[in-house]
Order: structure tokens, then sequence, then C-alpha cells
């Protein structure tokens, strides 16, 4: 859910979580003579499609300690569909200077972002911020009469008080017409949105009669707090609306202009991608890669297959363009990796399910580099033929899904074909009756964005599969390949966590406790010369 106090109409942002890294230290060198050393971790973040580092931030400076528990926490937002490079370094200061070459270099450690909050052995402690919900519903008894000739249109309008005494909008309820006791149907408000998790913190609810000249007429107003409201229905839960002009011009005589009265409040967690692969969640990717004829001849340039020497062919570039962010949420970094459509050697039978490393028992490459090299090879071994049929791979993917359904795996097939399928109906089948839980695949058809997939008259679970053209992202001349790279698996893997989270949802699996994890800072005795 979208938080409303980062709404700004007229831009732009990229929806992501929002998480917090806290660092500490153990064991630093000691570069000091008569002390110990006074640490200071500086965090630089890579800028996509570069190679170029920029600081984001520094914690503060522990003096005298080699096993710094660090204040100062770096906020950054996280996306699972980008590659974000992080380098955590580590300095002894030695003066006031801002400038880090006037200290004393302690290491350093990089990773990614996703390798941080993955199930890997790199990590000292993250925490996701503020993701609760609070549920609502509220009725009115007895409001003012603001329509001459009718009776009012109540709405309710929600303020979180800010800290310079100010007030923000961050909920209005529908209008009911025509009443002067309006139930108004059940809302959702982001807990931090509210109150910025600050259970005490003001709310303020105003009501009013709408007017369709957005002049609305003020009937009363009262302020609560959330702990208040989480009591739920209750006396105290019963608020009089005052209206302080209507109060001042009748004195004693006003009581109020009605009551307020809370129906329900749950506050709940809302459990993101995030917390699941904190917890251990692993994500499992399968590559099946398209060696039909139609792709064309691989020592032809005009070839999806071509076999350049100089650049990466567009099947190269989808492989190490997911590979490279999907491996750092699979401890074991082992991939299987087919190939359907060729006819296999020494006898030339046409296979739709082969293992790309020439093992059948044992299809698994180690790394995307490991698939590179198997797909590679593999052009050299096989003849492209046809037809193109999908359902051999995703019913292999689905045996293997099929088996785990606890949370604690998460199944992906991609798909990388030249988007023409001959057994669409078996496909189609296979996805519908299939238990993995991510279908990646260039057939427009197979998206169920618009209407769910369906077979013999069953229709999908879920929307489980993601259409990417490859043309959008290949013929612009110039253009960097890392570049190419970083959109494409963006465009490709931006679905998952949404889709992630619907499984979860609809089985009612909840994230384990997240795992405790360290980084390895590399000291500068251990560096080579050239960068000590």
């Amino acid at each position: 859910m979208a938080d409303v106090s980062s709404f700004q109409p007229g831009t732009g942002v990229a929806p992501a979580t929002l998480v917090e890294i806290s660092v500490s230290c153990r064991n630093l060198i000691d570069a000091d003579v008569f002390s110990k050393s006074d640490p200071l971790c500086v965090l630089f973040v890579e800028e996509p499609g570069t190679k170029q580092w920029r600081e984001f931030g520094r914690t503060e400076i522990i003096w005298n300690n080699l096993n710094p528990d660090f204040v100062k926490k770096f906020v950054m937002h996280y996306y699972f569909e980008q590659s974000q490079k992080l380098k955590f370094e580590v300095y002894d200061v030695d003066s006031k200077s801002s400038d880090l070459s006037k200290h004393d270099f302690l290491g350093r450690a990089e990773c990614t972002l996703g390798e941080v909050v993955s199930s890997g052995s790199k990590f000292l402690c993250l925490r996701n911020l503020a993701l609760e919900q609070v549920h609502f519903q509220f009725c009115a008894h007895k409001l003012d009469k603001k329509d001459f000739f009718g009776k009012s249109d109540p709405f309710l309008t929600f303020y979180r008080a800010n800290e310079d005494g100010t007030w923000t909008v961050v909920h209005r309820t529908e209008v009911i017409k025509k009443t002067l006791n309006p139930t108004w149907r059940p809302f959702v408000i982001p807990v931090r949105s509210l109150n910025n998790g600050d259970y005490d913190r003001s709310i303020k609810v105003e009501c009013y009669d709408w007017d369709a000249d957005g002049g609305h007429d003020f009937i009363g107003e009262f302020t609560t707090t959330l702990r208040e409201l989480s009591r739920g229905p209750g006396e105290r839960n019963v608020f009089e609306c005052f209206n302080p002009k209507k109060k001042e011009k009748k004195g004693a005589k006003y009581q109020n202009s009605g009551t307020v009265e809370l129906m329900s409040c749950k506050i709940e967690k809302v459990y993101s991608f995030l917390d699941y692969v904190r917890g251990g969640t692993q994500l499992h990717c399968t590559f099946a890669v398209d060696f039909t004829a139609s792709n064309g001849d691989p020592k032809s340039p005009s070839s999806l297959h071509y076999m350049n020497p100089y650049q990466p062919n567009p099947y190269a570039t989808a492989l190490r363009a997911v590979g490279n962010i999907i491996q750092d949420y699979d401890t074991d970094k082992l991939f299987p990796a087919l190939g359907f459509g060729a006819r296999l050697p020494p006898n030339g039978i046409v296979s739709h399910e082969f293992a790309l490393n020439g093992n059948p028992s044992n299809p698994y490459c180690t790394g995307i580099e490991g698939v590179l090299e198997a797909y590679n090879k593999a052009l050299y071994s096989v003849q492209l033929y046809g037809p193109t049929n999908f359902a051999p791979v995703v019913n292999h993917v689905a045996r293997f899904a099929s088996a785990k359904r606890d949370g604690n795996d998460y199944f992906i097939l991609l798909i990388i074909t030249d988007g023409i399928i001959t057994d669409m109906p078996q496909t189609c089948e296979a996805i519908v009756n299939c238990n993995f839980d991510k279908f990646i695949a260039p057939m427009d058809v197979l998206d169920g964005d618009d209407v769910r997939l369906s077979s013999r008259g069953k229709y999908a679970e879920r929307d489980i599969v993601q259409f990417v053209p490859m043309r959008d992202f290949t013929g612009r001349a110039g253009e960097n390949p890392a570049t190419v790279q970083a959109r494409l698996a963006k465009e490709v893997l931006e679905e998952i966590p949404d889709q992630f989270l619907s499984y979860m949802k609809s089985r009612n699996i909840k994230p384990k406790p997240p795992l405790q994890r360290q980084l390895t800072i590399q000291s500068i005795a251990s560096l080579p010369a050239s960068e000590q």
C-alpha cells in the first residue's frame, strides 16, 4: 500500500520497500599507537549501469573502540528487481578532516542489497521500516442537519499531527447522502501515515456536510490517538463532535453536533517480500532456452543465438541480466538450465527438455556463469530444430515445486524464446495446473494481467506469467551492455514481489524470524599492495 505521507502530485516514484541498515564491527585493526582505533563506517552505492561509487552516508565516530556498534543507521529503498551494489569502508579517524584520505583505512566489505536481505551468509543487522496497517470502520449518530431542504451528506476527514503543530490529511471517507446517522465503509490506513508509528500521537477527525460546489459545511471535530482507538468499540471510543463556533454562539445550551462511534479497529502486520527473504525463503530459478531453428543459424549475425566473439547475444544478455539478481537469493547458487526444441547427439533425437550441461540426472549449473558456460557449450553440441513446445519444461519445474509448498521455497521459471509456441493448449493447461509460483516467458497471450489464463474451463489461481518482449531491449546503438541488462532485469523481475506475496497470503504463510548474518571486513593487511 502506498504511503500517503510521501504522496507528491506531479512526481514519479518507483514502488519500493524502505529498509534500515545497522552496522557493527568486531575485532578491527588497532591502527593507533597509544590507544585503540577510532572507527567510522562509510557506505557507498554503485550508480546503476556504471562502475562509479557514490558516497551514501557515514556513521558517527566511535572513539577508542575495536568493536563498535554504530548508532547511525543507513535508510534506503530496496528494489528486488535491481542489483543494488553496496560497499562498506571502515576508517580510523585521525583528524577533523572530512577527506577520507586523511584517515587510516581499516578495511572494506562489498555486497549487494539482495545478498544483505536474503539468506546468504553476509550481513549484520537489517530492519524493515514500519509495515503495519490499521483497519477502521466508523458510524455517526444525530449529526447536525446542514441542508435546508434535506438532511446532511456527511463524510469524515482524518489528520495526522506533525511535529511543528500543523496537521496533514491522511484519509477521507466516502460521502453518505441524505442522512444524519451514516455508517461509512471500512477502510485501511498505514500506521506510518497515520502517526509515524507513535501510538500516542494525536489524530484529528473532522466531520463535514458535502456540497457540490466544494464549500463543504463543517459539522464538528474531535481528537483521539491510535492507542485509544486500538482498545476497540466501547463507550470510550464514542466521540462527541464539537463545533467551536456553534458552542461559542449557543453557550451552555450547546451539547454537541452529534457523535461519531468506532465500530471496529484492527491493527495488523503487513508482511513484505523483504520479510520472507530475511526469514530464509529461497528463490529457485530454472532457466529454459529455446533451441528451435526459427532463431536462425548461430553462425549468422541475424540469429538470436549468434556466436559473437565480442559481445553476448540476446539470449546470453537475458540469462545474465536475470541471473545476476536471482543468484543473490539462492544460497547454493545452483540453477537448473534446460533447453528445448533441439536435436541431441549422438543420434539426433528431438528433445523439449534437455540439460544444457549434458547431464540429465543433474542439470544444475554453478552460478550464472555456470549457466552461461553450459549454454555456450550446448550451442556447439546440438542442432537447432523444432517445434517450440513449452509444456515439457513447465511440467519439469512444476514437479519440483509441488513437493515444496510450505513457503520456504519459491520457484521461478524463465523461458527465453523467439516467441512462437506450437503447443499452446498444452502449455496453458500446464500453467493452470502447475503449483510453482512464477513463470516468465515472452508470450503475451499467456500473461494474465488483463484476462486470467484458463484451460478447459479451469482458470489459473493467480496471474503467474510475465511477458517481456526482448526487442524492447535491443537495437539502441551505443547503449552500454550493463545498462541494457539492468533495464531488462527490472522489466522481467518487477512483478515477482507482488506475485510472491499473493501466493503467501492466499495460503496464510507468514515469514519466519530474520536470520542473523555477518559481513566480513577485508582488512588492510590482506589487501594487495596496490590497494593499501
